[in-house]
């Protein structure tokens, strides 16, 4: 048997946070999230990995996606991590300007949302990469 091995047997793995039995936010096989946190490696590699399952998601959901320049695309894939793409695609106004190629009007209709005013510039820089098409 190996210490991975026991450790897993011994801590569990539970893939949401949880409180242990000392009352301590955790995660995994039992990581401390209140005392130690996650590491900068941890936190780009989860980054990673979540705007991949967006884009994911997005080009399985939203026909239009794929054919998007890059900066329309990563602006959308932007606002699918901060909405979740459930959120993002409640858009509709948005998501029939972009499938007639009217990036001024989609740019418009995110800015036309209580999600912009909730998130202020990035709201403006994301409506300004969809229009011009450029970071």
């Amino acid at each position: 048997m190996s210490l991975i091995e026991q450790l897993k047997r011994h801590e569990g793995r539970i893939l949401k946070p949880y409180k242990c039995t000392a009352n301590k936010t955790t995660i995994g096989y039992g990581r401390n999230l209140e005392d130690k946190g996650i590491s900068l490696e941890e936190a780009e590699m989860m980054l990673i990995n979540d705007i991949r399952e967006v884009e994911s998601d997005l080009s399985r959901k939203l026909m239009v996606f794929i054919s998007l320049s890059k900066p329309r695309q990563d602006a959308l894939v932007n606002m699918g991590f901060n909405l979740g793409v459930a959120g993002l695609l409640k858009f509709n106004n948005m998501i029939e300007a972009l499938n007639h190629a009217d990036y001024e009007r989609a740019a418009k209709e995110m800015l036309n949302s209580k999600w912009a005013k909730q998130v202020g510039k990035r709201a403006d820089e994301l409506a300004r990469q969809v229009k011009d098409g450029t970071y």
